[in-house]
């Protein structure tokens, strides 16, 4: 697993916090799909098939708290990780039942979540909503090397992002394959690349990635189900 060379080192601005308060109506947006009775829950259903019932899951970029509450009410442990106070307070007031911590992801670690009172290593993160386009430039392994850190030999990580254009106009255009190698270089093997979260094929457009986190000793047994029936045979701690 590839390291973080200076973990300890100042967390710029990201391009989130770096865009103007216009350019931020993804809160307001989805708050109001959910006031309508929109189905908001593309997300979640992918992450929740990819894991066994009672499975722990970080929501890391959580925004206002959709993809960790739906997962939560599906029986999952989760975790949500999200930086920006205005999202922060939505999430707080539209799932007070979810744990938030308000924090950069970047700055995940063991230690910070357990001061937290949150469990220390995951099952599956998640980190759709374009999180990956709207970090602080060049820190893109930087972000998949922390995350790897937190989850468990097997588990996943869902991550989904618009790679060229559509999305939030301060994000960044992240082509597939630098993506895929970004992934590699941090020891993550990608096991799916999907066109959304309904299965979509490949486009243009859309880029869903499935990446999994190696389970030394486990070969072949790396799922986060068997990750999840070992913990629960008291063979992982």
């Amino acid at each position: 697993m590839a390291t973080i060379e200076n973990p300890t080192d100042p967390i710029p601005p990201n391009r989130w916090e770096q865009s103007e308060p216009h350019e931020r109506g993804y809160g307001r947006k989805f708050r109001q799909l959910v006031e309508q009775g929109q189905d908001i829950h593309g997300e979640a259903r992918l992450a929740d098939a990819l894991i066994a019932r009672g499975c722990l899951v970080l929501d890391a970029g959580s925004g206002m708290g959709r993809v960790g509450a739906r997962l939560r009410e599906l029986g999952h442990e989760v975790t949500a990780v999200e930086k920006d106070p205005e999202l922060v307070a939505m999430s707080r007031e539209l799932y007070p039942d979810l744990p938030v911590i308000e924090q950069d992801l970047l700055a995940i670690s063991p230690a910070q979540l357990l001061a937290h009172g949150r469990p220390t290593a995951y099952d599956l993160v998640v980190l759709v909503g374009n999180v990956m386009i709207l970090l602080a430039p060049d820190t893109e392994r930087r972000a998949l090397s922390t995350v790897a850190a937190v989850l468990r030999p097997g588990g996943r990580l869902l991550v989904g992002f618009h790679p060229a254009g559509g999305g939030p106009a301060h994000g960044r255009h992240y082509p597939p394959a630098e993506f895929a190698s970004d992934a590699q270089a941090c020891g993550l093997v990608v096991e799916h690349q999907l066109g959304g979260y309904s299965l979509e094929p490949i486009n243009p457009d859309y880029a869903v990635w499935v990446l999994r986190k190696p389970a030394a000793g486990y070969e072949g047994l790396t799922s986060p189900a068997l990750t999840c029936a070992r913990d629960h045979a008291g063979l992982v701690r």
